[in-house]
């Protein structure tokens, strides 16, 4: 199965421009967690991507209010990103090896065509299920990735944001 079969597409986006208050306000209005940052040329191209844990801690560890700090503080650059024609199990690796919930996909050219979050992956997991389907995203493998996402990090691995 490739991940353009369940990826989102349509995806809510902020610019690099844009302050944290933009950000949390597109997460708040798309009940999504994150928010990939493109570039202020227009073209789609992912430069960063935002979560809404990064805006907590850079609005305590900032002391100011979110429309007063740049996406840019908190955004982490570099991006796990994949294809659409990549296999799901192979971005399923991506997730455990580099524990990130959410990958932007992007065309050769960089440009976002939407994004694919572990609850993709478990949602197809059930459809897949319920259907009584020959699994091809099977509720261990998510059930795998899952849990690497909620080991600790080691220390050196952790991700910072830009200063």
């Amino acid at each position: 199965m490739k991940i353009e079969e369940i990826m989102t597409r349509n995806v809510s986006v902020c610019c690099i421009d844009d302050t944290l208050n933009t950000a949390a306000q597109r997460m708040w209005e798309n009940d999504c967690g994150c928010v990939p940052v493109v570039g202020s040329d227009g073209d789609g191209t992912v430069v960063g991507i935002v979560t809404d844990r990064d805006i907590c801690m850079a609005a305590y560890t900032q002391g100011k209010r979110l429309f007063e700090i740049p996406v840019t503080t908190a955004m982490a650059r570099k991006v796990i990103c994949c294809s659409p024609g990549d296999d799901v199990m192979a971005v399923e690796a991506m997730m455990r090896k580099h524990q990130v919930r959410r990958i932007p996909v992007i065309e050769k050219s960089g440009r976002l065509v939407g994004i694919v979050a572990i609850n993709d992956l478990a949602r197809e997991a059930g459809r897949e299920l319920s259907a009584g389907a020959r699994p091809e995203v099977t509720e261990i493998e998510v059930a795998q990735t899952l849990e690497s996402l909620c080991r600790p990090r080691e220390k050196g691995a952790l991700m910072v944001p830009a200063a």
